[in-house]
């Protein structure tokens, strides 16, 4: 029975996060827990009369307080560059690597001094927690495209499904051909080119090789990612012993509706997250 896009495509979702999509609360106190003992050193220099001299003897004594610099300033790492008029300097916060005075540079030149000195921050272990729940929002993106697999999945077990045994997680091309025997060299360019798939799963007579994602925003990446299915649709049409199978959903597919009923026209195995809740997985996978 022929579907209707237009109606397949009004069913795409807002979102699909879950509660712990905004903020990974176990990795931030994590990563502040792993300098506390180095914050709690330095905030003795919050509101210090005499920073610098402070600064430099606290370093001087306990040069592993350098480590919790970078983070002060929502940077990942242990090296900094910076420069002015004065010259470029790349900083190792790893240990003393310059002088103790020019990292008094650094600390001036940032604000970093003035933060502190002037009682603008009360505690640096709150302030770092801080620090840590914005930088972890940049992570989102990539919750976002592992809570579309992490759903898939859990259809899949729903269904019956075992991994391990009648599902497999991230295989490649070269690793499904060994298990079972068969041939896709026509989605591999004869072996050239290496192509992993989200999810495998062995049905009764077929290997289905199963790609996922959700776009809640537009971009180019929307019609790269139709474009590149509709072609591994078209090569693999003919293979009686393999389908391909697209799960995605999102309302960032309305800005690239074109290329998404290109490929909907040419890859019947292609669902959302309404065909799921509808039994997708036993009528077509088992």
């Amino acid at each position: 029975m022929s579907r209707d896009f237009d109606k397949w495509l009004s069913g795409f979702r807002d979102s699909i996060a879950d509660y712990k999509y905004y903020v990974d609360f176990e990795k931030v106190f994590s990563n502040v827990d792993s300098v506390r003992i180095e914050l709690n050193i330095l905030n003795s220099l919050i509101g210090s009369k005499n920073i610098e001299l402070d600064f430099e003897r606290i370093v001087a004594r306990y040069p592993e307080t350098l480590r919790c610099i970078p983070i002060l300033l929502a940077k990942r790492g242990t090296e900094i560059k910076a420069m002015d008029a004065d010259g470029e300097f790349c900083y190792d916060f790893n240990g003393l690597s310059c002088s103790i005075d020019q990292y008094k540079v650094f600390m001036r030149k940032t604000g970093l001094f003035d933060l502190m000195e002037h009682h603008i921050i009360h505690n640096l272990f709150d302030y770092v927690t801080g620090v840590e729940v914005g930088l972890d929002s940049n992570g989102r993106k990539n919750r976002g495209g592992h809570l579309m697999e992490h759903l898939v999945e859990s259809y899949l077990v729903r269904a019956g499904l075992v991994e391990g045994e009648t599902y497999f997680k991230e295989m490649y091309i070269h690793e499904i051909e060994g298990k079972w025997g068969i041939d896709l060299s026509a989605i591999s360019n004869n072996g050239q080119a290496e192509k992993r798939f989200d999810f495998v799963v062995r049905g009764e007579d077929k290997i289905y090789g199963i790609e996922t994602n959700f776009y809640s925003g537009s971009g180019s990446k929307l019609n790269e990612t139709a474009r590149s299915y509709k072609t591994i649709a078209l090569e693999t049409r003919d293979l009686p012993y393999f389908d391909f199978v697209w799960i995605t959903d999102g309302q960032g597919w309305n800005s690239a509706r074109r290329n998404l009923k290109e490929t909907f026209d040419v890859l019947e195995n292609l669902y959302n997250i309404k065909d799921l809740e509808e039994g997708m997985v036993r009528r077509v996978l088992i």
